[in-house]
């Protein structure tokens, strides 16, 4: 399932100071180097100091969010033996990001984005800190679970604000396809860890090793990540959240963005969570698949491609990311079916220059709270998609919920292309440039 690494002024179309350098979009291209044209491959980003401290307290921070769900879901599974609560215990904590993109979300953008995301990483600790107690009841850790996605969403948000400011442009899109790689690898890689740690160690060790990452992370970003002034003046707050959040649903082209980023995502991450009754015996495989697919296409899209070559993938890779799933009607083989969740997880490659268009079309003071509204949008329709699925999948078999739902999601993306067109050509004029520079829009 995909995760997230990847969400004001007065009002978002409010005048604000101008920055001190070039913003993301205003700051013109480097010189063309490397396969995808831009000058910004990994390795050149990585030498960003900045940049390098915010991709490595991300990846600090998702290990210590894979290990402390893990050791959270063990915990609760060896007390209550509820597969449900054991779920909630491991994933519910994505339930609360929506809370936090209709609260206080504007705290992203707020004159101190340093601070606040150092704020928010010592909340986490704190939490997670607080999960190692032995004597903690389960309401408790439940409370806290919710709390810290809470506070997580807001740290999401102002982390990629940061990140539209430490790398220009033309690397936007190449930094965002290494950290969603490295945090689908690093949740990957820490289940595993966490399943081995949990043979050795009692789940409330395993919650001092996530608070240790955690710290880890605390301290990289507060060593490498400095203060940046495109920020908006007055203090972030629910007022400030609610108007720039109706000015972005209110805005047509930005609303077809977030749509394309939510909803046909959303579906097929429902498809996937019918694997398990679709096939029990092999929805490990399919799901990784998926993950293996999804890993790939990060990696052409983000590094290999031109901006120009992002913007005319995105309709065909939307299209991808459903169509395979129609292959479920005639039940395939085994092989065949993991061919196509294979290349179906292609498609959520998608997400990048449909990422791009909403930051081009973003006033810049407020591109903190759109990327943290954006970021745990997706993740709620991810879940609502499952909900979709499932409720799909008790009237009708496995296979043909799984065929309708991506009917679905195709009937969205090809239904709303002509907007999403329309949002990129207003996109281009607000970047100073001809309709269409970058390519046509899909």
């Amino acid at each position: 399932m995909p995760s997230d690494t990847s969400a004001s002024g007065a009002t978002p179309s409010g005048n604000v100071p101008p920055p001190s350098g070039p913003s993301p979009s205003t700051a013109p291209d480097a010189p063309a180097a490397g396969p995808s044209g831009t000058g910004h491959g990994y390795r050149a980003l990585l030498r960003n100091r900045e940049f390098a401290g915010l991709y490595a307290g991300l990846t600090l921070s998702v290990a210590a969010s894979t290990l402390s769900g893990f050791a959270l879901g063990t915990l609760v599974d060896a007390r209550t033996g509820s597969p449900f609560l054991t779920a909630v215990s491991m994933y519910g904590a994505t339930f609360a990001t929506v809370i936090g993109a209709l609260t206080l979300m504007s705290v992203a953008d707020g004159g101190r984005p340093r601070r606040t995301l150092v704020a928010l990483q010592c909340v986490s600790l704190a939490g997670v800190a607080a999960q190692a107690l032995p004597g903690l009841p389960l309401a408790a850790r439940f409370g806290l679970l919710l709390l810290l996605g809470f506070f997580q969403s807001l740290g999401t948000g102002t982390r990629l604000g940061l990140l539209a400011e430490v790398v220009p442009r033309a690397g936007y899109a190449p930094a965002r396809s290494l950290m969603n790689v490295t945090a689908g690898a690093t949740a990957v890689l820490g289940y595993a860890v966490g399943g081995v740690l949990t043979r050795h160690l009692t789940p409330y060790q395993v919650f001092l090793v996530a608070a240790a990452l955690t710290a880890a992370g605390l301290a990289v970003v507060a060593a490498t990540v400095r203060e940046h002034s495109i920020r908006p003046a007055g203090r972030p707050g629910l007022r400030r959240t609610r108007a720039a959040n109706r000015e972005l649903i209110g805005d047509p082209g930005r609303r077809a963005l977030l749509l394309n980023l939510w909803v046909p995502n959303g579906l097929v991450v429902g498809c996937e969570a019918l694997f398990l009754s679709y096939a029990p015996d092999h929805a490990g495989s399919l799901l990784a698949a998926a993950s293996a697919g999804m890993l790939l296409g990060d990696l052409v899209v983000g590094r290999l491609l031109t901006a120009a070559g992002r913007r005319r993938a995105a309709f065909p890779l939307r299209l991808l990311l459903a169509v395979p799933y129609l292959l479920f009607a005639l039940h395939p083989p085994l092989p065949l079916a993991l061919v196509a969740v294979f290349v179906s997880g292609a498609g959520f490659a998608a997400t990048l220059p449909l990422q791009e268009l909403l930051l081009a079309a973003t006033p810049d003071a407020v591109r903190g709270q759109v990327q943290g509204v954006e970021s745990a949008g997706r993740m709620t329709w991810q879940g609502l998609g499952a909900a979709v699925a499932g409720g799909v999948a008790s009237v009708l078999a496995p296979a043909a919920a799984i065929t309708a739902v991506a009917a679905a999601s195709i009937a969205v993306t090809v239904a709303s292309r002509p907007s999403v067109a329309r949002a990129a050509r207003a996109a281009d004029i607000r970047a100073g440039a001809a309709p269409g520079h970058s390519g046509p829009a899909a």
